[in-house]
């Protein structure tokens, strides 16, 4: 609360000086950073939910990268959301027409996201999944979780990482299907049911 010079008090937003940074809404997100998979291919799948801090309030600021494989479980390798235009030499970004397998979504105002991509093909023994990484905030180190997509319950009760989990653990990987093509996935950052973060050398 702020105290006004009338004597009234109303609650402000916070100011940078107020909250603890980095700050990721400048320069990282691009347009169409939610638009992974190509404008109207017949696949594509919609992954959405909200970023909660650890009291259960939504991440209005939160930064999170995207990325998996393709339904054949190839890795794309083109030039994405980094491509340039040859003739200028300046920024193009994505084509529209092909795959990156790569996007970047800010959360907005209410601390939710959206990415439309290509449901992922497997990979080695693991069950299919999308990576992902979380920036927000406070974090001073970024955060890798792991996007599984209901479907397939023989691969996901014999995915190596998933076997070694808790059910109740285990179940903040795995997102909820809503409608055709649509899953859900929340992204708690610690307290209960946080989700499930991994380590890498």
């Amino acid at each position: 609360m702020t105290r006004h010079a009338t004597g009234g008090t109303e609650p402000l937003p916070p100011t940078p000086s107020h909250t603890v940074g980095p700050f990721y809404g400048y320069a990282l997100p691009f347009p169409g950073g939610e638009d992974i998979a190509p404008l109207g291919h017949p696949d594509t799948v919609t992954v959405h939910g909200y970023v909660y801090d650890g009291a259960g309030r939504p991440v209005p600021d939160a930064l999170l990268e995207v990325w998996g494989p393709d339904p054949r479980g190839g890795v794309p390798a083109v030039d994405g959301s980094m491509r340039r235009d040859p003739a200028s030499g300046g920024h193009a970004g994505r084509n529209g027409v092909e795959f990156t397998g790569f996007g970047r979504i800010q959360t907005d105002a209410a601390g939710h996201w959206y990415v439309r991509t290509l449901r992922p093909g497997a990979r080695g023994r693991s069950a299919p999944y999308l990576s992902a990484c979380v920036f927000a905030r406070g974090l001073l180190v970024h955060l890798y979780t792991r996007i599984y997509l209901p479907g397939d319950e023989a691969a996901l009760d014999g995915d190596p990482l998933l076997t070694r989990l808790e059910r109740e653990r285990r179940d903040t990987l795995v997102a909820g299907a809503e409608d055709a093509g649509t899953y859900r996935f929340d992204i708690r950052l610690q307290g209960e049911g946080e989700t499930v973060f991994l380590e890498f050398p």
